[in-house]
């Protein structure tokens, strides 16, 4: 009597020829009653017209500050395309245990179907499309694709997420406030708004937009990406990942004491305005950036193309290559 097959040979293997033409119908027809439910099958939102993804979609707006959210596929695309030739070399025989993650994600869909909860039911999708590919093409492909996939879960807004904005305000405020201090411009404060002491300029107001929420949930998104392709250990890639947040804090409260340093020795009107509006992109990104790559290079030892240990690496495998051969016995 032959012994059962193992777990991993349960489902539809992948060879060097490929899946069977069976198993990419299955393929094929998996995908279509996706798109069916998540994208077509009207059920969330407003009225009950969005499909998930289409309530997803409406979300990525200012009011919400997930302007970036339109980033997410493209980066998702970009990260799987940078893992693609550690992905061929992972292939192997499919396990049924991807399954169990199907059934996460599909109840996750009913939940979000009877509760009329869209955040319930996107949250599930990485679930349905992790689980296909464990069942599929085995767990070494599975755990390479587990961060791409999962990594879209930042991109689902989430409920009452306004209420930390007032705080953020606040604090935008008080250090918007220092900061013009050191710079020789004395103000004083009301609540959100600040008040020059001697200069001509209008007040100037801390408003929603300027709280930085909206820069920090992208430079969330922009950090969780970096700390997946940085060649660091875990504890370093979490570290790099939640230094977003005082990166973002001092980044936006750079930008805004730089409008009102403008509108104290320059012209104030061109600060509240134009410098106000183009700030985040010629002032917040770069210094945000270059601190999140210093910090980068200090957790890595050295700039990440320029580490010590490649050098070093380097260095012997030319010794290697130019040495002359030892001399026969």
């Amino acid at each position: 009597m032959n012994p059962p097959a193992p777990a991993d040979e349960a489902a539809p293997s992948l060879g060097q020829s490929g899946m069977r033409p069976a198993a990419w119908v299955g393929v094929a027809l998996s995908a279509l009653i996706l798109l069916w439910f998540f994208a077509w099958v009207p059920r969330f939102g407003p009225g009950r017209g969005f499909s998930a993804l289409g309530w997803i979609h409406s979300a990525w707006n200012g009011e919400n500050d997930y302007e970036h959210g339109l980033l997410f596929p493209l980066l998702i695309v970009g990260l799987i395309i940078y893992r693609f030739k550690e992905l061929r070399a992972a292939v192997g025989n499919g396990s049924g245990w991807g399954l169990v993650a199907v059934g996460v994600g599909a109840l996750c869909y009913v939940a979000a179907y009877r509760t009329l909860q869209p955040r319930i039911a996107v949250g599930g999708l990485p679930f349905l499309i992790w689980g296909s590919v464990w069942y599929l093409w085995g767990w070494q492909v599975a755990r390479l694709l587990a961060f791409p996939l999962f990594f879209f879960w930042l991109a689902i807004p989430l409920p009452s997420f306004q209420q930390a904005t007032t705080h953020l305000q606040l604090l935008a405020t008080s250090l918007a406030h220092l900061g013009a201090g050191w710079c020789g411009v004395h103000t004083y404060t009301q609540g959100t708004d600040i008040l020059p002491v001697t200069g001509n300029w209008p007040p100037l107001s801390i408003a929603g937009g300027c709280s930085g929420i909206r820069s920090l949930m992208a430079l969330l998104m922009i950090s969780a990406a970096w700390a997946y392709i940085a060649n660091i250990a875990l504890w370093k890639k979490a570290l790099l990942f939640v230094s977003a947040v005082p990166l973002a804090i001092f980044g936006n409260a750079l930008r805004v004491t730089s409008i009102f340093v403008i509108a104290e020795y320059g012209n104030a009107k061109w600060a509240r305005e134009t410098w106000h509006d183009w700030s985040g992109l010629l002032l917040f990104y770069p210094v945000s950036l270059t601190l999140l790559l210093c910090l980068h290079a200090l957790l890595e030892g050295g700039l990440p193309w320029k580490h010590p240990r490649r050098k070093q690496l380097r260095r012997i495998t030319i010794t290697q290559v130019t040495s002359p051969p030892p001399p026969a016995a």
